[in-house]
């Protein structure tokens, strides 16, 4: 199995919004590839500014790439993340799970 770790900041004004946006528009498209197994959505608060890690459980790279493109670690956007993220970090950590309980 992979993990794979997407990280992004919004302004807290904007936190609400964006957190529909993944529901509505992310959400569908990961869960559109064979091979995803979970994700997860995690949002934390830091003063004025709100964190996302989308946190995805893949049963094989195979199926990273299908979603992400030959350069799974590259991170995909969507273009209305223009209009709420602060950066867009250029990669996503991928890891390999090797024990599970």
């Amino acid at each position: 199995m992979i993990v794979r770790l997407w990280h992004g900041r919004t302004n807290i004004s904007k936190a609400d919004e964006y957190a529909e946006f993944m529901k509505e528009r992310a959400a569908p498209d990961y869960g559109s590839i064979d091979g995803l197994q979970k994700l997860y959505f995690l949002r934390r608060i830091d003063g004025d500014v709100a964190h996302f890690l989308l946190v995805t459980l893949w049963d094989s790279m195979e199926s990273v790439k299908k979603f992400a493109g030959e350069y799974p670690e590259k991170a995909k956007y969507y273009p209305e993340d223009d209009a709420f993220l602060l950066e867009k970090e250029e990669t996503s950590a991928l890891y390999e799970v090797f024990f599970e309980k």
